[in-house]
């Protein structure tokens, strides 16, 4: 029987009676030819052979590995986080030409897409732009071992997340933030120093009061940001219009490089501060209660907020206040979203660190 094509066809038999509603399976068999007999047994000899090859190679792997981690634990962490990093990158490559193709089949934009689709689109542009240099070093011959080197001795610099532990996540991500935390006490004086160009007095003084605010170490009210709104859609907070030092200040807010010419610069952190809005968008739509502990820390990160030493109810309460604010400005007023992360950021783990 293993060698014919057996046909099962339900024959339903009509009649009055109560036995007329019995069926009986009829039974075809058509014997195969001799070629393709041939076929089927070359078909299963590569197939076995094939089994077999791949059992004894997943065999000596795991009895590799086990030697690693008995005799030398160090080196079969970063080996297996290696390894891990490598699965995860497919992983997203995969995930990423998918959402690509259904952006191309539906002729979608970005800002049309669900929250993690266009996080994960953000994050792995990202991750690729960074792991550029390590390809392009390791291009002359030999040169990949000195670039093997360089991530084992400096791997927040050469290596992109995947290629991290745990510990390593947390401790690069604190890192991170301390540069650009740095810059959070001039981005907000920089906001006072322009309070002095603007004519209209009422508007003059709440920013000024907004500004001092935050200097005090109090963290600023949603109601206030939006009271002094329209005042960053024009001249000198729209991003458009700002100075070249409030330019290098907010590119190192947003982990960009500050050593561009300045219109390229203004150029790159409206983009970003957009793409970041438009996720804020479909954050909305989609719930703070449907993120995970891993996505509340993620989103609140992005944002200016150091999110590692909190937890996942601080970082909501935060992510809320964030989104309440986001939602009611205009593309145009965008420049206050990225002032915002210096000033909702400032002094929110230190108020939160004070209570019990």
């Amino acid at each position: 029987m293993a060698l014919a094509r057996v046909c099962l066809r339900l024959q339903w038999l009509k009649g009055g009676s109560f036995f007329g509603f019995l069926h009986y399976p009829t039974i075809c068999v058509t014997p195969l030819t001799s070629q393709q007999l041939s076929q089927f047994f070359t078909t299963a000899k590569r197939s076995s052979i094939s089994s077999a090859i791949i059992s004894k190679a997943k065999r000596l792997n795991e009895k590799y590995e086990r030697f690693l981690e008995r005799n030398f634990p160090h080196f079969y962490v970063i080996y297996s986080t290696f390894f891990r990093g490598f699965r995860l990158l497919y992983l997203d490559f995969k995930e990423v030409s998918g959402i690509k193709h259904k952006m191309a089949d539906k002729g979608l934009k970005y800002n049309q897409l669900p929250y993690r689709e266009m996080e994960k689109l953000r994050q792995f542009r990202r991750d690729v732009i960074k792991v550029i240099p390590v390809v392009l070093l390791s291009i002359p011959p030999f040169a990949n071992y000195i670039v093997f080197v360089l991530m084992y001795f400096f791997p927040r610099q050469f290596l992109m997340r995947h290629f991290w532990t745990y510990q390593q996540q947390q401790e690069f991500k604190d890192a991170y933030h301390t540069f650009r935390v740095q810059v959070y006490p001039d981005a907000v004086s920089g906001l006072i120093q322009a309070a002095s160009k603007i004519k209209d007095q009422r508007l003059k003084n709440q920013l000024l009061n907004l500004g001092n605010t935050v200097q005090k170490g109090i963290q600023p009210e949603i109601s206030e940001l939006h009271l002094v709104a329209k005042l960053f859609s024009g001249p000198p907070l729209a991003i458009h219009r700002l100075d070249t030092r409030q330019a290098e200040i907010f590119s190192r807010v947003m982990f960009l490089t500050p050593h561009m010419p300045s219109f390229i610069l203004r150029r790159r952190l409206l983009s970003h501060i957009i793409e970041i809005r438009h996720l804020d968008q479909a954050l909305y739509i989609l719930g703070m209660h449907n993120l995970s502990e891993d996505e509340l820390r993620t989103a609140c990160y992005v944002r200016g907020l150091n999110s590692v030493h909190l937890n996942a109810v601080q970082c909501k309460e935060w992510l809320i206040k964030w989104v309440q604010l986001s939602k009611k400005l205009k593309d145009t007023e965008a420049s206050l979203l990225l002032h915002s992360m210096a000033l909702l950021s400032l002094n929110y783990f230190q108020q939160k660190a004070s209570k019990p």
